[in-house]
């Protein structure tokens, strides 16, 4: 990989193909975990007051609906701040989803999640040749011995675990991982408890498909861990990054190939280019099973309006959640619409408590425009409809225009118009 450089850095790992696919494995519970508190925090531009993370909570619990769906959420612990969240939330007493902490292969970071009461933990254990060198400055064989070390302290004092095998997507999964998984699951077994092994895209560079060579292939990877190591569905976790726009696609991949778990963040907010979106999931859980089985998306609109709040402005284009999600602009398209909603929209954007746009711009037609003066409460008639799309028109013919207009500027035209006309 290194070989191939521009400057310093390498070019974007090049993957290679060996043809042997894996067949669909769906398990038959499908769950969603959450680290909004964790790798969305560590990226957003400001932090959480306590307050913030009641109200996102409290919103993460609404979305579960009691339905078990989103079972756990992951937190720092190591600032008085993040203890102060970790206590807050916990006295919602919510069942779903359940609070735990986060934190590295170190029996200080155990310490922590033992006396904020919590009985399990995300163990962060760096796995990538890259990582141990260059991170570390360390050998395969010491990092084990200290990640071993934390683990086996970790379930002594009654921490569950879920050891997080960071940048698993760059490792020798052969040659290190699988041998060094093997001692983590024999040391579950003294313990009599099992080990959740959460597989991070660390950087983004694993791809779905299934004809694609170790370590990129998310399918091959957990076809490797339920079928070599044996780890069941339930005890396997995926974690995805945006790097190359395969966040999503990578999860659904996980959940397709036999992995039951996968951990994401509300509207993607993570590190660099984002994780997966909790309300990504939510819907590929839903194309999945048929159901939601309890989950209320119709919360994400509420989710937007705290975030909102907080100064944060969801992506104008973000599927499901950005203002031009269920909008359409295109005359032809709003024409279709108004005579079947399902010509342009898949589903039905209530289902996440949104509602169908238009807006009104370059390429709107009479249509379009009779349409919102309607739904905006005037009087409609040929003469006015025909004024308004004159305007409309002349002002991007001019250059005066290059945006769709607001409902307000719109508004404004209209009035001007009535006058007008008499």
């Amino acid at each position: 990989m290194l070989k191939d450089v521009v400057g310093q850095w390498p070019l974007p790992p090049r993957l290679s193909f060996d043809g042997v696919y894996v067949e669909p494995d769906i398990p038959s519970e499908l769950f969603i975990t959450d680290t909004t508190f964790r790798d969305g925090q560590q990226a957003f531009y400001m932090y959480y007051s306590v307050e913030d993370a009641v109200k996102l909570f409290k919103l993460l619990g609404n979305l579960d609906n009691g339905s078990g769906r989103i079972i756990r959420s992951e937190f720092f612990l190591y600032t008085e701040r993040d203890r102060r969240l970790v206590k807050a939330v916990r006295e919602l007493d919510l069942e779903y989803p359940k609070v735990i902490g986060w934190g590295r292969a170190r029996v200080d970071d155990v310490r922590l999640v033992r006396e904020a009461g919590l009985d399990e933990m995300v163990m962060l254990m760096s796995i990538s040749d890259i990582h141990i060198r260059y991170k570390f400055g360390s050998t395969r064989d010491r990092v084990v011995e200290k990640y071993l070390e934390a683990a086996e302290y970790a379930l002594g004092g009654g921490v569950r675990l879920r050891c997080s095998l960071e940048d698993v997507t760059r490792a020798d999964v052969v040659g290190f991982v699988i041998p060094f998984v093997e001692k983590l699951l024999r040391l579950g077994e003294r313990y009599g408890v099992d080990i959740v092994i959460k597989l991070p895209d660390t950087t983004g560079v694993g791809v779905p498909y299934p004809f694609a060579s170790l370590p990129y292939s998310i399918p091959k990877l957990v076809w490797v861990f339920r079928r070599v190591l044996g780890v069941s569905s339930e005890n396997l976790e995926f974690h995805g990054h945006g790097d190359y726009h395969m966040a999503v696609a990578n999860a659904v991949s996980a959940w397709l190939y036999g992995a039951s778990v996968n951990n994401g963040t509300l509207l993607g907010i993570g590190e660099r280019a984002g994780n997966v979106p909790i309300e990504s999931l939510i819907i590929w859980y839903t194309r999945i099973k048929g159901s939601l089985d309890g989950m209320n998306p119709r919360v994400l609109r509420d989710v937007i309006e705290v975030f909102s709040s907080m100064g944060y402005r969801v992506p104008t284009y973000q599927p499901i959640v950005g203002d031009n999600a269920f909008t359409t602009a295109a005359g032809i398209h709003i024409d279709a619409q108004l005579r079947n909603p399902i010509t342009y929209l898949s589903m039905d954007p209530g289902l996440v408590g949104r509602e169908a746009r238009i807006m009104i711009g370059p390429y709107s037609g009479k249509s379009s425009i009779r349409h919102w003066l309607r739904l905006h409460g005037f009087a409609v008639n040929e003469e006015l409809v025909d004024a308004v799309y004159e305007r409309v028109k002349s002002l991007y013919d001019n250059g005066l225009r290059r945006e769709p207009l607001s409902d307000e500027e719109l508004t404004r035209i209209v009035n001007e118009l009535v006058k007008l006309l008499g």
